[in-house]
C-alpha cells in the first residue's frame, strides 16, 4: 500500500505515481464511475428539476393527460357548497378565506408540481439534517486498507441525487391514487387552495361500483375538512414545529448504505439487478436513523396527528349520516382504501413520523368518542381554543383528564 493515499479508481491514468497501478486497481476500465463522480460533485441540493421530472413520468407514465372537463369543475364547485356548509356547521370554524377555500379539479400531471412545490422545505430540511458536516465527513473517510473504500464517498455524494429522486418516485406514485391533497395528513402552505384528482375518484369508483355523485361529496368534505382545521393558527403552528423538530432530527447513518452494498460483487456493479434488494429499505437508501431525539419527539407527534385524525373522522361520520345515508358499500370501501395507502403512503409515514396505523387512528377516535360521552361538542371544540387546551399525549388516552383540565 502506498503511502501517498487511498487508491483513487477515478484516476485519468491509473499509474500516476500515488499507487494506481493496473494490478490493483479494480475498476480499471469503468470510466462511469469517474464521470459519476465528477456529476455528483458540480450538483448541488437535492436536484429538484430531476425530482421534478422523475415524478410526472411515475404520475403520468410518460403519457399526456386530457385537461379537466369543464363540466366535471362545475359539478365539484357545486358540491363544494354543499360540504362548505356542513363543514362550517359541524366545526363551528370559519373556512379558509379567498383562494385558500376553493376546491380545484387538477390533472395528475398538476397535483405532483404543486405537491412537490409545498412540500420542498421539508425535503430541503430533511436533507440538510442527512448531510454530514465537515468534522462527520473527515470521520467517515474510507479506509486506505479497503480497495473499494472510494465507494463511501461516492454515495455520500450521490444522496442529494438520490433523495430527490426518492420525493419524486414517492409524489408521483400518490398522484396516481390521491383523492385529494390530505390523503396523508400534511400541512400545506397557508393560503394554498385545495386540489381534487377527478381521474382517481373515477377511477376508485368504477373498481367499486360507487355513486359518482356521493363519492365526489365524500372527497370535498373530507378535504375540506381537513383544511379547515390545519388553518388554525396554533394547530398551524404546533403541527409545522413538529414536523421540523422530527425532520431535523435524522441523523446521518454511519456506513449504512455501504455496509448494504458490502455484500454485493463489485465487479458486477453493472448489472442493475444487483442493486434494487441493497436500496430497498428507505432507512439504507436516504442513508438515514431514527436518533434518539426522535423516539422521545415521537409519542408527541403520534398523539398529536391521533387527535386531528380523530376530529376529522368525526365530521365525516356526521356527513355521511345525514348527506350520503347508510352507504356501506361507500364506507367499507374508504376503509379499505385508507388501510392500503401503498408504498408511496408508507414512505411518507415513515419520512414524516406519521405512522397512521390502525392503532393510532382508533386512538383519535376513541379520544372524540369520550370526549363527546362526558361532555358535548362545545367541549371538544375546545381543540381549537389555543394551544394550552391541545391534549397532552397522556391526556388523549385519557380524555376525562383533558376535560378536567381545561374546565380548572
Amino acid at each position: 500500500m502506498s503511502d501517498n493515499g487511498p487508491l483513487d479508481p477515478f484516476a485519468d491514468d491509473p499509474v500516476d505515481g500515488t499507487g494506481n497501478t493496473p494490478g490493483n486497481d479494480p475498476l480499471q476500465g469503468v470510466p462511469v464511475f469517474g464521470d459519476l463522480a465528477k456529476m455528483l460533485a458540480q450538483q448541488g441540493g437535492m436536484g429538484w428539476d430531476s425530482a421534478r421530472q422523475f415524478a410526472l413520468m411515475v404520475a403520468t407514465e410518460g403519457t399526456s393527460e386530457p385537461n379537466v372537463d369543464p363540466a366535471e369543475r362545475i359539478k365539484i364547485e357545486q358540491l363544494a357548497r354543499i360540504a362548505e356548509l356542513h363543514v362550517a356547521q359541524a366545526t363551528g370554524l370559519d373556512l379558509p378565506a379567498g383562494r385558500g377555500g376553493t376546491i380545484e379539479p387538477v390533472t395528475r400531471a398538476a397535483w405532483t408540481a404543486r405537491t412537490l412545490d409545498a412540500h420542498r422545505g421539508l425535503f430541503d430540511l430533511l436533507m440538510a439534517s442527512l448531510t454530514p458536516s465537515p468534522d462527520e465527513q473527515a470521520d467517515l473517510a474510507p479506509d486506505p486498507d479497503d480497495p473499494f473504500g472510494f465507494m463511501a464517498p461516492l454515495l455520500r455524494m450521490a444522496a442529494p441525487m438520490m433523495l430527490g429522486l426518492t420525493a419524486g418516485s414517492m409524489v408521483g406514485h400518490l398522484a396516481r391514487t390521491s383523492f385529494g391533497q390530505y390523503d396523508l395528513p400534511l400541512p400545506r402552505p397557508a393560503g394554498d387552495g385545495i386540489m381534487v384528482v377527478p381521474a382517481n375518484i373515477d377511477a376508485f369508483g368504477r373498481d367499486w361500483s360507487l355513486p359518482g355523485d356521493d363519492l365526489r361529496l365524500w372527497v370535498c368534505l373530507h378535504e375540506l375538512t381537513w383544511h379547515t382545521v390545519l388553518d388554525v393558527p396554533h394547530v398551524r403552528a404546533r403541527y409545522d414545529e413538529l414536523l421540523r423538530a422530527w425532520l431535523s432530527a435524522f441523523e446521518p447513518a454511519s456506513g449504512a448504505l455501504e455496509e448494504r452494498l458490502g455484500g454485493l460483487d463489485p465487479m458486477s456493479l453493472g448489472d442493475p439487478s444487483s442493486l434494487p434488494e441493497a436500496l430497498s429499505d428507505p432507512e439504507v437508501l436516504l442513508g438515514a436513523i431514527r436518533s434518539p431525539a426522535q423516539h422521545a419527539l415521537l409519542p408527541e407527534l403520534a398523539a398529536f396527528v391521533a387527535v386531528l385524525v380523530g376530529y376529522v373522522d368525526h365530521v365525516m361520520d356526521g356527513a355521511a349520516a345525514r348527506l350520503l345515508g347508510a352507504s356501506s358499500q361507500l364506507t367499507e370501501a374508504l376503509r379499505r382504501r385508507r388501510v392500503d395507502v401503498g408504498d408511496g403512503g408508507r414512505l411518507v409515514e415513515k419520512l414524516f413520523g406519521l405512522e397512521l396505523s390502525d392503532e393510532g387512528i382508533e386512538r383519535g377516535r376513541t379520544f372524540v368518542a369520550g370526549v363527546l360521552e362526558r361532555a358535548d361538542e362545545a367541549a371538544l371544540a375546545r381543540l381549537w381554543e389555543s394551544g394550552p387546551t391541545w391534549p397532552t399525549p397522556a391526556e388523549v388516552d385519557a380524555p376525562g383528564l383533558w376535560l378536567a383540565r381545561i374546565e380548572l
